[in-house]
């Protein structure tokens, strides 16, 4: 396949690894990770990839295994793994969720302490009560952002007919692989007929 055609399709991560597997590629990574992967594959056949830069993190502090407190340092080298995850259900409660949002405040507020977290973490749930509060899609979730899309701009759409939409498209022909919702797409899908 040209890496061209590649890039005319949606592919889902399991999908993806598929191909780095085929190409003798690192499978590990985000899903745009790999899709870069293979697009430099398919464009450069038989040059090596190329080495990502890293952000050389200045913390050598472990997360995965130092006893945490409510006034241990929020480091550049944060990671959100048992330790961490435990530390904050001991202290919040089997309500605890580490969701996207709060792991993004937690990275970008390098110096701040875990009590810090605690408190950025009730603010945060407490957006939930607002009846106009919705969370950010993050921009890699397609399938997502693909079903909000939908039930924002036809309010009537159920989630399954959504998903019938999300079911047919997917498989079609996408820029760059991104996936799009369009009001046509209800009737391609056979979700309305007109």
């Amino acid at each position: 396949m040209a890496a061209a055609e590649f890039e005319r399709w949606y592919w889902p991560v399991d999908q993806l690894k598929v191909f780095c597997d085929a190409l003798g590629l690192s499978r590990s990574g985000t899903k745009a990770d790999l899709r870069k992967r293979v697009t430099f594959a398919l464009s450069n056949r038989g040059q090596p990839q190329p080495r990502p830069s890293r952000q050389q993190k200045s913390a050598a502090f472990d997360w995965a295994s130092e006893v945490l407190t409510n006034n241990t340092i929020i480091t550049d080298n944060v990671s959100f793994g048992p330790n961490v995850r435990n530390f904050f259900k001991a202290n919040i409660g089997k309500k605890f969720v580490c969701n996207s949002d709060f792991m993004l405040w937690v990275r970008n507020n390098a110096g701040a302490t875990l009590g810090d977290a605690i408190e950025a973490w009730q603010v945060l749930e407490e957006r939930k009560n607002d009846p106009g509060f919705r969370r950010e899609i993050a921009s890699c979730n397609n399938y997502l952002q693909y079903l909000r899309d939908a039930r924002d701009r036809h309010q009537e759409l159920s989630l399954a007919d959504a998903k019938t939409c999300w079911d047919y498209k997917k498989v079609r022909p996408a820029q760059d692989g991104f996936v799009v919702f369009e009001d046509r797409d209800l009737f391609d899908a056979g979700v309305l007929e007109g």
